[in-house]
């Protein structure tokens, strides 16, 4: 009987050790390892691993990443990215379950958290629209907009027919910065002024504006901007 490949006794090994010490004691290339052992169990999937992280800058940034930006690296095939991205989108739905349906001024760490899981390492600019009732429960996070690295579109009366269609009392803006820096653009701050002035004869207040970065987090209103 022909021996093993040796990739295979590393592969338990680390999830020996993933239960017996913790997610905490694998580096990121070896839970990347573990993820993608998933879609390729004849793979030594170690280099493509190491490869991926090294591609995007780390592991949250290559998670985040397109399924045909994931499909360029080499040994990486559509079942594989697909997998990434169910990780991905577990992660993202792990912690929104910490805001739905919570009054946002007693979950805000949690909530900065989501937005953060959700649109820090996005390539591409997007912009939500955080929908609360009139307990400051969040009802819904929808995505109006969606565009280049740095311009994603939004319609204040767009926002507004929403807000009223759901039943929506206020809202929290929230979008992402993909060069890294949260600090609001005067684009940003005229666009956030627009759909406040839209809400307010409609009765929506606009709470906040989170601009969410891979350095950090920017909010208009501690910032006087709102």
């Amino acid at each position: 009987m022909a021996d093993e490949p040796h990739y295979l006794g590393h592969r338990q090994r680390l999830r020996e050790r993933f239960i017996e010490r913790g997610p905490e004691s694998l580096a990121d290339y070896e839970l990347m390892e573990l993820l993608l052992a998933r879609a390729l169990p004849r793979r030594d999937v170690k280099p493509i691993a190491k490869s991926l992280i090294e591609t995007f800058g780390g592991f949250a940034e290559a998670l985040s990443a397109p399924v045909e930006r994931l499909t360029e690296v080499k040994g990486i095939g559509t079942q594989a990215a697909i997998e990434l991205k169910v990780a991905a989108e577990a992660a993202v739905r792990f912690s929104r379950a910490g805001v739905m349906g919570r009054p946002v001024i007693s979950s805000w760490t949690a909530l900065l958290d989501y937005c953060r899981t959700r649109l820090a390492y996005k390539g591409k600019e997007e912009f939500h629209v955080l929908f609360l009732d009139k307990k400051n429960r969040l009802i819904a996070d929808e995505l109006q907009g969606a565009g280049t690295i740095d311009h994603a579109p939004v319609y204040p009366r767009e926002v507004m027919s929403r807000a009223l269609a759901i039943g929506a009392t206020s809202i929290i803006l929230v979008h992402n910065h993909p060069s890294g820096d949260a600090t609001p653009s005067m684009a940003d701050i005229e666009m956030t002024r627009k759909v406040a002035d839209a809400g307010k004869p409609l009765g929506v207040v606009v709470h906040d504006h989170l601009v969410i970065g891979r350095e950090g987090t920017a909010s208009f209103k501690a910032l006087g901007l709102l």
